[in-house]
């Protein structure tokens, strides 16, 4: 389980830009909301105590028991379903006391180490019919139980997550384009049937925030109201922003014109307050991590150790970019978490988590 390691083979520079965009998503959070500074503060230590631990226990072994992490994660989601709390409409949490844990952000992670060992153990045979049913099959129990929480945006993500492994575990490019070429078609019919009033495929709320971008305008002081002024905010920032923590009247943040500016709005408080040259610098901490991460993949020992961390980046990218497209109006408005930077202690722990097996991965490259 513990190997013997080379001090000079651990990749310190991915955790150094780690806890760089954290400590960042700290100061942020502390404008947005100071309340909740002290418990991401804790979430960070805690994230990090996990990184080390991870980053030091041969990955290999881990992945010996992917069928009970598999397991752990459906058992996990289905006491959500159970037993959780519901919080604005949505069930996603399982509360402990005074502290409440969100099982659908470590499913990413789980998810992830699953299918890096499935795939290895299938790589000779992925594209035959039968595995990949298998194989999308083992996905739909877990999406199901989140998109019934609902949590429609984690579950997009973990979708796109997956393509992103399967594609890595070896699957054929034809089997690829079949796949491109069927699917664009079904998702314009889609989107031309969810704007229907009457449709049953999506929540109606989830309908709705779909008009709300479409028509931008017409429902400028209604549903759209959050998106524009997320917009604004980052506009009202300019080259340097009005700088943490300020009292300008001005702001919108300050204005409370955004709902949950720790959260699914963060990356418009750092647009306001840290101006274009601070989401530069959010923007250039994550696409280093992201490439951190592809780089020790492509070194890896194996082909579950590529998987990883390959997932991890593909984790970490697509999230940023559903953050960042709803935060400046790319997309329908939906919540999810700006990864290291967005409060919020299970996402935080997870991601730092899932950070840990990519540095043991490095800790255990090819030798040429």
């Amino acid at each position: 389980m513990l190997k013997q390691y080379q001090l000079r083979d651990y990749r310190f520079k991915l955790i150094i830009l780690t806890l760089m965009i954290s400590i960042l998503g700290i100061f942020i959070i502390g404008s947005a909301k100071e309340s909740v500074m002290g418990k991401q503060i804790f979430g960070l230590v805690i994230g990090m105590i996990a990184l080390i631990i991870c980053s030091l226990i041969d990955y290999s072994y881990i992945l010996n028991f992917y069928w009970l992490i598999y397991i752990l994660n459906m058992i996990l989601l289905l006491v959500v379903r159970i037993a959780g709390k519901e919080v604005n409409g949505a069930t996603r949490w399982i509360s402990i006391g005074g502290f409440q844990f969100q099982p659908s952000e470590l499913a990413k992670i789980l998810l992830i180490l699953f299918f890096a060992k499935y795939l290895m153990v299938h790589q000779d045979d992925l594209n035959k019919p039968k595995t990949l049913i298998k194989v999308v099959g083992l996905l739909i129990p877990p999406l199901f139980l989140i998109l019934k929480q609902p949590n429609l945006s984690t579950s997009i993500c973990i979708v796109l997550v997956f393509c992103t492994v399967v594609f890595v575990g070896g699957l054929d490019y034809k089997i690829i384009g079949g796949i491109l070429a069927v699917s664009i078609p079904l998702a314009v019919i889609f989107l031309s049937i969810v704007i229907q009033p009457d449709q049953k495929l999506i929540h109606s709320y989830q309908r709705d925030r779909i008009m709300y971008w479409l028509n931008p305008m017409e429902y400028e002081m209604g549903g759209a109201y959050q998106q524009q002024n997320s917009i604004t905010a980052i506009g009202s920032g300019q080259l340097f922003g009005k700088g943490l923590n300020n009292n300008t009247i001005a702001s919108v943040k300050n204005g409370n014109f955004i709902s949950e500016p720790q959260t699914d709005f963060i990356f418009a408080v750092a647009g306001e307050e840290l101006g274009f040259a601070g989401c530069c610098v959010i923007l250039l901490l994550l696409a280093l991590i992201i490439i951190e991460c592809l780089w020790i993949g492509r070194n890896a020992k194996d082909l579950s150790g590529m998987i990883i961390c390959s997932g991890m980046a593909a984790l970490i990218g697509f999230q940023s970019f559903i953050h960042i497209s709803v935060d400046t109006g790319l997309i329908p408005n939906t919540g999810i978490p700006l990864p290291f930077v967005s409060y919020g202690l299970t996402s935080l722990v997870s991601l730092l988590l899932g950070i840990g097996f990519v540095l043991n991965v490095g800790l255990q490259q090819r030798k040429y």
